[in-house]
């Protein structure tokens, strides 16, 4: 991919290595796949507009905590996730705009299966990205999960990356 050139099946690509990194738990360098001053959050459900300085997010990470938050998910002693869940993520109804502007901006829905210890959890919503383009590749500047979920039962958390 070279500047000005990136089209839709482009940013559909990027999208699904995002998927397959973090089914193949290479939560670094997914985080990688962020810039320097990207931010991942995911609200309340229920609550998709909520603010940050008012209301509890599940996550609502810069790059720095994200990062943290990759390695960590990543060692024995996150018991929550060791042995590392089994998950499939899918990204379905995409939609793609910005491709000739500075911000790409990306929205899906999405449906991440995790199974462990005999247990299937089934997350679903909506995602949406800005991308932009950095060293001729795409980068995620933001990504924002809102889960479309009454709520997480039967667990009641959040123990990977959406």
């Amino acid at each position: 991919m070279t500047r000005n050139t990136i089209e839709r099946q482009d940013v559909i690509d990027f999208l699904y290595t995002e998927a397959k990194l973090l089914d193949e738990w290479k939560l670094k360098e997914w985080a990688a796949l962020f810039t320097d001053d990207g931010t991942f959050i995911v609200p309340p459900i229920g609550e998709p507009e909520a603010v940050p300085t008012n209301s509890l997010y599940y996550i609502h990470d810069n790059r720095s905590r994200l990062q943290e938050r990759a390695e960590r998910l990543l060692k024995k002693e996150a018991h929550v996730e060791y042995p590392h869940s089994t998950t499939t993520r899918n990204y379905h109804n995409i939609l793609v705009n910005g491709l000739n502007s500075g911000v790409i901006t990306v929205e899906c829905n999405f449906t991440t299966y995790r199974t462990k210890r005999e247990v299937v959890d089934t997350f679903i919503g909506r995602a949406s990205y800005e991308l932009i383009q950095q060293d001729n590749g795409l980068v995620i500047k933001n990504k924002k999960v809102v889960l479309n979920l009454d709520s997480l039962r039967p667990h009641g958390k959040i123990s990977l990356i959406l």
